[in-house]
């Protein structure tokens, strides 16, 4: 087995340690046994036809703004994959880009691929913070949140959570991120996987399921003391 893992600019979108989001994907392969072979996209890239999961951090307003275009440009493949179900996380200043538009609080407007029916418009303040949220499927999860984008999901869409402790997408509706397809987007850093080890296997099982044709894949079970351990912690540290 061996799952291909597409890393949207790892060199622009990579605040907060999103990395580490990666490398819990492909840690947790290994422990398995299933080889995890990272392709790191970065402007001008082509993007192979065969890949397994997708992910893209946060970034900066000027970082968005150097992606832009190429975002723009591979948007209709990104599409595809979501659509046909590919696992996807993508974080913060790639969620929102993965909407239909993002406005800075200067009034920029930095279009997005429209893969995911939402769109955000900067506010007067950041939404900083640790966060808890319920998810369904995955039950309790933490990160920490430092945005000032307010999230506002369209028509078709449902919320990653609801938020428990924090802001989430706008501090106003008690919603966090959004859940399409096996699609996940979220404003948890943190990084969100090493310390949610649920999600982390979620996209491995869903992208190995997909590959083999069959719903009936069961990953191994790994010792998650860290990382229920490291859960907790954050569960318990105020907002």
């Amino acid at each position: 087995m061996k799952l291909k893992i597409l890393h949207l600019y790892p060199k622009e979108m990579n605040l907060y340690g999103d990395h580490g989001n990666v490398l819990a994907i492909v840690k947790r392969c290994e422990w398995r046994g299933i080889k995890a072979e990272v392709i790191e996209h970065e402007p001008g890239d082509i993007i192979p036809n065969d890949i397994d999961i997708i992910f893209g951090g946060g970034g900066q307003d000027s970082n968005q703004n150097r992606i832009e275009d190429d975002l723009r440009k591979i948007g209709p493949k990104l599409k595809e994959f979501v659509e046909a179900g590919t696992p996807t996380l993508v974080i913060c200043g790639l969620y929102q880009l993965f909407g239909n538009y993002f406005e800075t609080g200067d009034g920029q407007r930095i279009e997005g691929t429209g893969i995911l029916n939402l769109h955000t418009v900067a506010g007067n303040s950041r939404l900083i913070g640790n966060i808890v949220i319920d998810a369904p499927k995955f039950g309790e999860v933490v990160g920490y949140e430092n945005h000032s984008g307010l999230t506002q999901l369209g028509e078709g869409l449902e919320a990653f959570g609801t938020v428990q402790k924090g802001f989430g997408n706008n501090g106003k509706d008690h919603a966090e991120g959004v859940r399409y397809k096996n699609c996940i987007g979220t404003y948890l850093h943190g990084p969100i996987l090493p310390k949610n080890p649920k999600i982390t296997d979620f996209l491995i099982q869903t992208a190995l399921e997909r590959q083999s044709k069959t719903d009936k894949i069961k990953l191994q079970k790994l010792d998650d003391r860290i990382e229920n351990n490291a859960h907790s912690v954050a569960t318990s540290r105020p907002q």
